[in-house]
């Protein structure tokens, strides 16, 4: 899955918030309040033109209702719950507000076959994050409230141990969303381990917030599953290598898929880039940074990163051809099956990628309308005795 995760610790010092000046969208607002007896938490983005976007959630529940609506006056409003405007508005519940002098809102909640609750919000006021907890809660408390109070409501559940490489693997599980992750428990020095832990624990709630984003689709646009399997894939003393494979629906005209693996530096729990352990370029090995799921921090420090510019003409001029060719040599019962044809420069581009105990596993990036091809490359590995003749920046031991 294709998708931006900024992996980093935000500074904060400040005990509360209020929630209009902290939300995942520019200008929008976060209220705490009751629909009849039940705490909800409401999200409302009003535009220049008075158009409301907005969500709600009930607390006991932490999935997304959609809303959609107008601004009637600058201290009225009213909204619409569930798909988008274009549905007739008399099947779906309304809700019509009126602020207060205090900047609270008041009004009512109705059903479509006529019942009415009574519905009351205040801007919500949040205990900031601890400063040792996870850097993706920290993350959201500075630029999406709504979903960090959605989040720092859940509780992770202990499931299943398991042996891997020599390490033990304690699995962690969000039980409403089913999102799981693991931690591991030894064979890495304990600070060591604490930073990988801890990078792999903000991906396993990026994963519950990407869930129900796509849950929130699911409810604009009808339709919706997001399955996903974690498997491991290396953990040596160098680099930890993770496959997160995900299908999923958010409405809309087509389901998809996809692997945004992790691949961290062990030493550092920082995110390794492909150039970081494999280079076929001329000059120096770069480091380019980008906000990827690729679990860890940027190297923010390290010499020789480059704008995205630089990296695509590097990875267009030298990495696709070659990959395109090791893999002709490699693969040549592989390189053409039906309507798949690997041999194409460009669909390895910006392939996902991930370590094996054998070598570098490549995904390669097909058109959508040939995306079917991408679940036939389990063949597409560059061994290590090639990989080690092209080092990168990191000038890595692999296996």
């Amino acid at each position: 899955m294709k998708r931006p995760f900024i992996q980093m610790a935000v500074a904060l010092c400040a005990l509360y918030a209020w929630s209009a000046a902290a939300s995942a969208k520019e200008g929008a607002a976060v209220y705490t309040g009751t629909l009849g007896s039940q705490p909800i938490v409401m999200e409302i983005d009003a535009d220049k033109d008075g158009h409301i976007d907005g969500r709600y959630y009930y607390v006991k529940y932490h999935l997304d209702l959609p809303l959609s609506g107008s601004m009637q006056k600058p201290d009225r409003m009213h909204m619409s719950e569930g798909q988008d405007a274009d549905d007739d508005a008399s099947k779906l519940p309304q809700i019509d507000l009126t602020r207060a002098a205090s900047g609270n809102w008041s009004g009512t909640w109705r059903s479509a076959k006529g019942k009415t609750l009574a519905l009351a919000l205040q801007p919500a006021k949040v205990l900031a994050p601890a400063a040792d907890s996870n850097r993706y809660l920290q993350k959201l408390y500075g630029s999406d409230l709504y979903e960090y109070m959605r989040l720092n409501g859940l509780a992770l559940q202990k499931d299943h141990k398991e042996t891997f490489m020599g390490h033990t693997l304690q699995w962690w599980v969000e039980p409403k969303s089913k999102i799981a992750l693991f931690e591991i428990l030894d064979g890495y020095p304990d600070a060591q381990r604490q930073q990988i832990n801890d990078v792999l624990r903000a991906r396993l709630w990026e994963e519950v917030s990407s869930f129900h984003q796509c849950m929130l689709g699911n409810s604009r646009f009808g339709g919706g599953s997001y399955d996903q399997t974690v498997t491991p894939q290396l953990l040596s003393p160098n680099a930890i290598s993770i496959s997160i494979f995900t299908s999923y629906y958010c409405g809309g005209a087509h389901p998809d898929f996809g692997d945004a693996p992790v691949n961290l530096d062990a030493h550092t729990a920082q995110a390794l880039t492909l150039e970081d352990v494999l280079w076929v370029g001329e000059g120096k090995p770069f480091h380019y940074i980008e906000e990827t799921g690729n679990g860890g921090s940027a190297s923010e420090g390290q010499a020789n990163v480059v704008s995205f510019d630089e990296y695509s003409k590097y990875r267009d001029t030298y990495l696709s051809p070659w990959l395109a060719q090791q893999m002709q040599a490699l693969y040549p019962t592989n390189i053409k099956d039906g309507d798949c044809d690997y041999s194409d420069p460009s669909i390895w581009n910006f392939p996902s990628w991930y370590l094996t105990p054998k070598g570098i596993s490549l995904t390669p990036s097909f058109a959508r309308v040939a995306r079917v091809c991408e679940a036939n490359d389990d063949w597409s590995l560059i061994p290590y005795s090639i990989v080690n003749k092209h080092p990168g920046g990191r000038h890595m031991t692999l296996p």
